[in-house]
């Protein structure tokens, strides 16, 4: 098997899943030498004699992608671009990371794909209607909105390469991800809002919300998908319940006593999160967020591969105590 990405916080854990199952597991990384960490923090996950190997690939280029894909029975490509470097066209990134791996892929004689989408590309037209993957998002072409477009047009140009080169694909739509990383894998994306509230940085938090699911379970939700035949030409959303920012900060203190004090109480206004929006980029790619509630209906991953989801607030605890041993002592 081969997963992209493979120190991404998603792919460390469907490594992690395959590896539990039997499956030897390659995974591209852009730098084998400094990935060599990653790859023993997830070997420690596995069974004693679990494989992984890491190869070297990156998504915009060709080389090293023939070899990755040599002798490889399916690929997990979870690889993505993140919205955190503006000097990065995220749209091009995206559609051309996903073209290359999916022709390679094709070329190599691989025909079984299962590429992580994400629950951005099945919003309904309506925020008060529920998300399924009966829904197609529309790209917005909005330059601040660049990371969801990214992923709306990767998934429609993977389905498009499917039926161009004869692939048997699924396509995973996840929600805003939480959890521990596994082991050393990259510690970056949508685990650093649960950083910033345990880190005392935050006096309080804007009316913001989002569909948490745990990130083992999308690994597992992966890895369910690309075993089972009936999946193939299917999306499947995998999104969590949805929790507001205050919420989740409400969880963390309850749980986490030795730095509940850092954790805030307070909400910030809309006016001044828009006001602030102003001069910050980042907040002006969620603005627009600002009071929205999402609903979502998972059903269909529930019935047809017998997908589980654990508890929201077990979720979330233990993405605490994950950031706060990475970051010492309380003071």
């Amino acid at each position: 098997m081969l997963v992209t990405g493979g120190t991404g916080y998603l792919a460390g854990w469907v490594i992690v899943e395959l590896l539990g199952r039997g499956f030897a597991v390659r995974a591209t990384v852009r730098d084998v030498l400094r990935a060599e960490r990653a790859r023993e923090a997830l070997l420690a996950h596995g069974p004693a004699d679990a494989s992984l190997e890491l190869v070297e690939a990156d998504l915009m280029a060709d080389e090293g992608w023939s070899e990755a894909l040599s002798g490889v029975s399916a690929v997990v490509h979870t690889a993505s671009p993140m919205p955190f470097d503006s000097s990065v066209d995220l749209v091009a990134a995206a559609t051309q990371g996903t073209s290359r791996v999916l022709r390679h892929a094709a070329a190599a004689g691989v025909t079984r794909v299962v590429v992580t989408s994400s629950g951005v590309a099945a919003y309904p037209p309506d925020a008060s209607q529920v998300m399924s993957e009966r829904e197609w998002t529309a790209p917005s072409g909005d330059p601040l909105q660049a990371y969801p477009d990214s992923k709306i047009h990767a998934e429609r140009l993977a389905w498009d390469l499917a039926d161009e080169l004869g692939l048997e694909l699924t396509t995973v739509l996840p929600s805003f991800m939480l959890g521990p990383p596994a082991g050393d894998a990259d510690r970056s994306g949508t685990i650093g809002v649960v950083r910033r509230l345990v880190s005392g940085g935050m006096p309080a938090v804007p009316r913001l919300g989002w569909n948490v699911v745990d990130v083992r379970d999308e690994a597992v939700l992966h890895v369910l998908a690309l075993l089972d035949p009936a999946a193939v030409g299917q999306r499947y959303l995998g999104a969590g319940d949805f929790v507001w920012y205050r919420e989740l900060a409400a969880t963390l203190r309850g749980g986490l006593p030795d730095v509940q004090t850092r954790i805030p109480t307070r909400q910030l206004p809309d006016v001044l999160v828009r006001l602030m929006a102003r001069r910050d980029r980042q907040l002006r790619m969620i603005v627009g967020e600002l009071g929205v509630q999402r609903r979502a209906d998972c059903s269909k991953a529930v019935r047809e591969l017998g997908w589980h989801r654990r508890p929201v607030e077990v979720t979330i605890l233990d993405t605490g105590h994950a950031v706060t041993q990475d970051a010492g002592p309380a003071a």
